[in-house]
């Protein structure tokens, strides 16, 4: 079973779009929204169950100029 979590993704002003548009094409993702707020996007992305979620996300999304921090919320059980 993958592991579900939720990235918060802040921009360096006027890269939202482009950051946005440069993980659409990765295809990682599950659901990606703009958001208000600190963030400026957030992420639902399921890692591969034998990954290490940090390496993970470090080689699949922060390779993405423009990307200014992130704030990852792991999750454990669906109701």
């Amino acid at each position: 079973m993958s592991t579900c979590v939720f990235i918060q993704i802040r921009c360096r002003p006027g890269t939202t779009y482009r950051v946005a548009e440069e993980i659409a094409l990765k295809e990682i993702h599950s659901e990606l929204f703009s958001t208000s707020g600190e963030y400026d996007l957030l992420m639902k992305l399921y890692i591969p169950k034998d990954a290490d979620v940090g390496k993970y996300i470090n080689e699949k999304l922060l390779d993405i100029d423009g990307i200014e921090r992130t704030l990852t919320t792991l999750t454990f059980k669906a109701f």
